[in-house]
């Protein structure tokens, strides 16, 4: 686990609040700042309701904060438009979604060229680059292959190819081994913690403190705030700054 290159996500005080009941704002994040590198896999903890996806969302530029800024890979997209956000998610942010979002209607291949054929790429480039990135993910031999005749964790893998499919410096996934049994689930960690090595940054939610040692460290998540961090061989510290 090499960490120390260059900054891939600058969070700073980031305050998430939706519109609740009687007018009364809830406040999902509460000024959570998250510094991460290239070669860096960060593991979001806490309990349900704690702001976990909700910060993951912040990063992949699916939604934008109330105040603070979130910067990838130099791009401010908490003040970015909807189409630099959506651009930066095909070109920059893999994003591994808890429930897959796979389309049933496009094979393995064309899920995971997807985000390549929007941005313009190729036929044949992205076609090539959706084949080397199921080829790492092992399961390139069901390519053609529709959603519905893989089983989870084929499913699992080929939304792990789509998220590393291309040039892109940051990996999200929101519980990528939720659906997953043990050893399945091992096997997808490896992917991610691999991609993370081999250069890029990671940023995973579970709740599964086995999974989060894959991570070179942990953010423990409570109401909003970062409450504590700690790495996988260290004793949890509260958190000075990120």
């Amino acid at each position: 686990m090499t960490v120390g290159g260059a900054v891939v996500v600058d969070a700073r005080d980031v305050v998430r609040r939706y519109p609740g009941l009687g007018g009364v704002a809830v406040t999902a994040l509460d000024g959570v700042s998250l510094t991460v590198r290239l070669g860096e896999l960060v593991a979001v903890m806490g309990p349900s309701g704690s702001g976990k996806s909700t910060l993951l969302h912040m990063l992949g530029g699916l939604d934008l904060p109330t105040a603070g800024t979130v910067t990838v890979t130099g791009t401010e997209l908490s003040g970015a438009s909807r189409a630099q956000r959506s651009r930066a998610r095909r070109r920059r942010i893999g994003y591994v979604f808890q429930d897959l979002n796979l389309i049933p209607s496009l094979r393995a291949i064309e899920n995971v060229s997807l985000p390549l054929d929007l941005d313009g790429v190729a036929p044949r480039e992205a076609q090539s680059a959706a084949r080397d990135a199921l080829r790492a993910v092992g399961v390139d031999h069901l390519a053609e292959r529709f959603p519905d005749a893989l089983s989870g964790g084929q499913q699992q893998r080929v939304a792990i190819a789509r998220a590393l499919v291309g040039p892109r410096r940051l990996l999200l996934a929101d519980e990528p081994t939720g659906a997953l049994d043990s050893v399945t689930g091992e096997d997808v960690m490896t992917l991610l913690r691999d991609r993370v090595d081999a250069g890029a940054a990671g940023v995973i939610v579970t709740h599964d403190a086995r999974l989060a040692a894959w991570a070179d460290r942990t953010l423990y998540l409570e109401d909003g705030r970062v409450v504590t961090t700690s790495a996988p061989d260290e004793p949890e510290s509260l958190l000075e700054g990120v």
